[in-house]
């Protein structure tokens, strides 16, 4: 496969590797033609999810040798920007499971080599981490507890488990009860003692499966607990990149759609410019700042995205260049997702400055675009990252790498 320097000016088609489009190009335009329906009807993406899986979309970063396409980071992150102009809560609930596949291919023991060829056989991870209520910042309460014949068992909660409900494995971020250490723990999804509840409740990316995974008693095998310290460095701003990929798209398809509504709208207004709404100069300049927006998202994804490339590749050099390249890339995404974050929700509600009420018409279902992208926007909250930023300008303060949510100390 071949690297492009070039950076996409829509989607995909101008910007990445042409054989992985074509495989995958006629299930996300399946996929895009469902999107609004299944939004407005809160259906979930679960026959979506495995035809891409069978299709090996979420192999598409696994070496060849284990039934992958050895993609390049770049050229991940414009095909989920792809799959997010299509439907941006699809990439969204895949979120967790390229995670864990980008963690296991920089993995140095353990499992690797098993791992890796489940995720190339089509197999799908979800993601488990958040507890919400009485947990305090830095506290976990989800426990795994080692067993006489080897395997632990885990017991717990999490909220915003995105992704898991379709998934086949969950990375569940939990902590030992034996030595307190904090691991990940990879749970078979399909045993007794594992529920998902989808009650996410959010105006946006409302089919992304983001409820509650609750484990009761549930087994896991000892080899798939692997202590949270050897955890991929860049996963942070791994996470973060994804978003940046469903901002992005979202910007694309409401350029899309709004070009469409007015080159097919006939109804024109008597103080307007022109004979037809798709001739108007002004309408025109509307869909147009739209469109540069999107121009603009994608760069700000390719930008990232090859920040996190030099993460990867700097997992086998010497220690001080691993930390400065992964520095970087949480620089990096956090720069992009403060940049986004507005550039997205401002076109994404400025399109519907080229429409009259009709735009407004919840069977258009138009608003999607501005409601996904704020949801989106609203994770890992920009504030912050803009006062990191500005405290790595001014001061040289290196950006922290890993966080936790909780609810505020007493003591």
């Amino acid at each position: 496969m071949t690297i492009s320097n070039q950076t996409a000016d829509r989607t995909i088609d101008e910007g990445a590797d042409d054989e992985l489009l074509a495989r995958f190009r006629p299930i996300i335009d399946r996929i895009a033609a469902g999107a609004s329906e299944r939004e407005r009807d809160h259906r979930l993406p679960f026959e979506e999810i495995r035809e891409l899986a069978a299709a090996g979309f979420g192999a598409v970063r696994v070496p060849v040798a284990h039934g992958g396409a050895g993609a390049t980071l770049p050229q991940l992150f414009r095909l989920l920007t792809e799959l997010a102009t299509a439907d941006s809560n699809i990439p969204q609930a895949l979120r967790g499971h390229f995670a864990l596949v980008e963690d296991q291919l920089v993995a140095r023991t353990g499992e690797r080599e098993g791992w890796l060829d489940r995720f190339g056989r089509g197999e799908i991870a979800g993601n488990s981490w958040t507890e919400v209520g009485s947990v305090q910042v830095g506290d976990v309460i989800t426990k795994v507890t080692p067993q006489q014949d080897g395997t632990f068992r885990i017991t717990g909660q999490k909220y915003y488990s995105t992704g898991s409900i379709f998934a086949d494995w969950i990375d569940t971020y939990a902590e030992r009860t034996d030595t307190g250490e904090r691991v990940i723990a990879i749970v078979d999804a399909h045993q007794p003692g594992v529920t998902h509840t989808d009650d996410w409740d959010g105006f946006g990316q409302r089919t992304t499966g983001s409820g509650t995974s609750t484990f009761d008693d549930a087994v896991v095998q000892a080899d798939a607990v692997i202590p949270f310290d050897e955890r991929f460095k860049y996963q942070t701003a791994f996470y973060q990149g994804v978003l940046l990929s469903v901002l992005a798209g979202s910007v694309l398809a409401g350029e899309r759609e709004i070009a469409r509504e007015v080159r097919n709208r006939t109804r024109v207004f008597s103080h307007g410019n022109a004979d037809t709404f798709a001739s108007d100069p002004q309408i025109l300049q509307v869909v147009g700042e739209v469109s540069a927006a999107g121009f603009a998202a994608t760069a700000i994804v390719d930008r990232a995205a090859a920040a996190l490339q030099g993460a990867y590749e700097g997992a086998g050099l010497d220690t001080a260049e691993d930390e400065r390249r992964n520095g970087r890339a949480e620089l990096a995404t956090a720069q992009a997702q403060v940049a986004l974050t507005t550039l997205a929700t401002t076109a994404t509600s400025h399109l519907f400055d080229a429409l009259a009420a009709s735009g407004v018409s919840t069977t258009k279902n138009l608003d999607r675009h501005w409601r996904n992208a704020r949801t989106a926007g609203s994770h890992n909250p920009w504030v912050f990252k803009a006062r990191i930023i500005g405290d790595h300008s001014v001061n040289g303060a290196e950006p922290p790498r890993v966080w936790a949510i909780g609810a505020t100390r007493t003591s």
